[in-house]
C-alpha cells in the first residue's frame, strides 16, 4: 500500500479526479466557462493558477503527514471544532458528486447510444465496485491508464472543431444568455472550489506514497494539465456556441462535427472519464471511514454506491446545474483555508521561534 507513486501517476491522479462527468462531458464548461465569452480566457488563467498552487499543497502536507485521508490535514489548519463541520460538508460533497457521475454515465448512454440509461448507470456501479475491491492500488492504476488516453481525446477533438470553424474561438455576443448571475472570477473560485473537495479527498489518500519533490512536481504537472486541457475545450465550445447549449453532453455533439466515427470513440472516452471520477469520489469517501483496502473501506465504498443510485436517476444536466454551485459556495471555505493556511503557519511558526 506504501509503494512509491510516480510524479505522472500523481498528476493522473489529481486530473483523473477533476476531469469526471462534467468536465469530459463539456458540460461543466459550458456552465461555468463558455457563458462567459472572452472573459473565460481570464477565468480559465485563474483556475490553472489555483489548481497549481492548491494541488501542490494538499500533496505536500500529505507527504509531510503521511496521511491516507483529508482529516489530519483540515485539523492542522483549522482546528478540530471547525474541522468538524467541513469534514461533514465533504463527505455529503463526495456523495452527491457520486450521484452527479452515475447519472452522467446514464446520459451518455441514453444520448448517443440510445439505450435506457439504467444500462450506462448499471455498469458503472459494477466496475467501482470491483476497482474499490483491489484497494488502492486499483485506484490507482486505473488513473494511470484511463487519465492520458480520455485528456488526449478531448484535446484532438477540441483542436479539430477549432480548426473546422471559420472563425476559431469566436462568439457572437448577442447569443450569450442573458441570465448570467455570476461574475467571471467568482465563477472559476466556485469552479476550483467545489473540485476541490475531490481533490484533497483523493490526494490525501496517497501521502505515504509520495515525497516532497513529487508532491510540488506532481501538484503544478496536474493543474498545468486542467488548465491547458480546459482552455482547449473553452475555444472549441466557443466556435460552436449556442448550438452546444441543446445537448447534455456537448463534447459528443462536437465529436458528431468532426465525424460519427469519432463521435463513437469520444462517447466511450467520456464514459471512462465518467468511471475515474466515480471511483475517486467513493475511493475519497471511503477513505476518510476506514483505512484504504481493509475491509471495513471495501463495504462504506460500496455501500455509498449504491446509495447513490436513486438521486442518479435525475437529469445530468440538471444536476451539474443545481448541485455543483451549491457544492462550490460550500467549498469556498476549504478554498480559502487552503489558499491561506500553510502561509499562515508558515509565518506563526517563524515568529515563535525568533
Amino acid at each position: 500500500m506504501h509503494k512509491q507513486i510516480s510524479t505522472l501517476k500523481i498528476a493522473a491522479i489529481y486530473m483523473g479526479a477533476v476531469i469526471g462527468a462534467g468536465f469530459a462531458s463539456g458540460q461543466e464548461i459550458m456552465q461555468f466557462l463558455i457563458v462567459h465569452g472572452r472573459n473565460g480566457i481570464k477565468e480559465v488563467l485563474l483556475v490553472t493558477i489555483l489548481f497549481c498552487y492548491l494541488g501542490a499543497v494538499i500533496l505536500c502536507l500529505s507527504e509531510k503527514f503521511k496521511t491516507d485521508n483529508y482529516l489530519t490535514i483540515i485539523n492542522y489548519l483549522v482546528g478540530k471544532k471547525i474541522a468538524k463541520i467541513l469534514d461533514i460538508i465533504s463527505l455529503l460533497m463526495l456523495a452527491g458528486g457520486l450521484s452527479v457521475m452515475l447519472s452522467g454515465g446514464g446520459a451518455v448512454f441514453s444520448e448517443h447510444l440510445n439505450i435506457t440509461a439504467w444500462y450506462g448507470i448499471l455498469i458503472i456501479v459494477v466496475i467501482n465496485c470491483l476497482v474499490l475491491l483491489c484497494g488502492i492500488q486499483g485506484f490507482v492504476w486505473l488513473n494511470a491508464i484511463l487519465v492520458p488516453l480520455k485528456i488526449t481525446a478531448i484535446l484532438i477533438i477540441s483542436i479539430l472543431i477549432i480548426q473546422l470553424q471559420n472563425n476559431p474561438g469566436s462568439i457572437n455576443i448577442m447569443q450569450l444568455p442573458d441570465n448570467i448571475t455570476r461574475h467571471w472570477f467568482v465563477s472559476g473560485l466556485l469552479y476550483v472550489s467545489y473540485n476541490m473537495i475531490i481533490v484533497i479527498a483523493v490526494l490525501t489518500t496517497i501521502g505515504k506514497g509520495i515525497n516532497a519533490r513529487k508532491a510540488i512536481t506532481g501538484g503544478v504537472l496536474g493543474g498545468i494539465g486542467l488548465g491547458i486541457t480546459a482552455g482547449v475545450m473553452l475555444l472549441a465550445g466557443l466556435a460552436v456556441y449556442p448550438e452546444i447549449t441543446n445537448y447534455k453532453v456537448p463534447m459528443l455533439y462536437m465529436a458528431g462535427i468532426v465525424g460519427s466515427g469519432v463521435k463513437n470513440i469520444m462517447g466511450f472516452l467520456i464514459w471512462l472519464a465518467i468511471l475515474t471520477t466515480t471511483v475517486a469520489n467513493a475511493h475519497g469517501f471511503a477513505s476518510r471511514l476506514a483505512e484504504p483496502g481493509s475491509n471495513r473501506y471495501k463495504v462504506i465504498g460500496i455501500g455509498v454506491t449504491l446509495l447513490a443510485i436513486p438521486l442518479a436517476r435525475f437529469e445530468f444536466d440538471k444536476l451539474v446545474g443545481i448541485i455543483y454551485p451549491i457544492f462550490g459556495y460550500a467549498g469556498l471555505l476549504l478554498i480559502f483555508i487552503l489558499i491561506l493556511g500553510p502561509p499562515y503557519k508558515f509565518l506563526r511558526l517563524s515568529i515563535l521561534k525568533k
